[in-house]
């Protein structure tokens, strides 16, 4: 059984034999199919049930009082949707389905019991939540300082990463159904813009979008336009060159730093 939480987790540990057959156990006969555009859970609603997405992508988003929304992040296979609702009373934004998802519901008396035991679950657990923080942390830096080519960059060279973190790739090869409307959701630009962007990377060699397949063409290219640094994603095995995990995304964070290749005036390629 592909389990892509597991396999996310297991970029801060090792887990015993019994300790990944213990997080599978926690999947099976518990999963729930989500249609396209449908909620997973509702902003204000609660749940007594925790949601780790185990295929299709979501996202964290809000509906603003003049009726627009803001995506906070993407939510891939091997994400936990909602563990904070089990201390907080509602949610206080919503988990949509952005293509037909599958989740795992885990009850919350046994999430709980996960979270609050000391074991290397615990931990890892832990560490998924900070790292999930970490991603949104992200998205401020993507706001303030990042133009349209770096911030389109840099999520598009992120999706590929998290992807590949949990065995959801084919090479540089994934599912992309994110729409331009997302991505303009996500990243404060038009449709238009995001669209002239996105243009500009597949006329370029960067990307190949096909079929709601997304290609990264180059790899090292797109890292250095998005100026990207794992350093948030916390990826403690592969950075240590641990074999039982490098192999996945290693590569992916090894290629060389060099000049910044935009101009910050006009967000064009060089």
């Amino acid at each position: 059984m592909i389990n892509p939480w597991a396999m996310k987790m297991e970029q801060f540990t090792r887990f015993t034999p019994h300790e990944r057959a213990r997080l599978d156990a926690l999947l099976v006969g518990r999963q729930r199919s989500h249609a396209v555009h449908a909620d997973i859970i509702a902003e204000g609603a609660h749940s007594d049930h925790c949601h780790v997405l185990l295929s299709g992508i979501a996202c964290r988003y809000t509906i603003l009082p003049d009726g627009e929304r803001q995506i906070m992040a993407f939510l891939v296979p091997g994400d936990l949707c909602d563990a904070e609702i089990f201390v907080l009373k509602r949610m206080d934004h919503a988990i949509g389905a952005l293509a037909p998802c599958t989740t795992a519901m885990i009850p919350a008396g046994e999430m709980k019991t996960l979270l609050r035991e000391v074991s290397r679950v615990s931990e890892a657990l832990w560490w998924g939540t900070m790292t999930d923080l970490a991603v949104l942390r992200e998205r401020i830096v993507d706001h303030g300082r990042r133009d349209a080519t770096e911030r389109l960059a840099h999520l598009l060279y992120e999706m590929l990463l998290r992807y590949r973190m949990v065995g959801q790739t084919d090479g540089e090869t994934f599912d992309f159904a994110i729409t331009q409307t997302d991505l303009a959701d996500a990243t404060g630009f038009t449709p238009t813009h995001v669209n002239r962007v996105l243009q500009r990377f597949r006329e370029e060699g960067l990307i190949a979008l096909r079929s709601r397949r997304l290609t990264v063409v180059d790899p090292p290219r797109l890292m250095r336009i998005g100026r990207f640094s794992a350093n948030y994603l916390h990826l403690e095995r592969t950075l240590s060159g641990d074999p039982a995990v490098r192999d996945r995304v290693g590569d992916l964070i090894d290629y060389p730093a060099v000049d910044h290749p935009i101009d910050a005036r006009q967000g064009e390629l060089r």
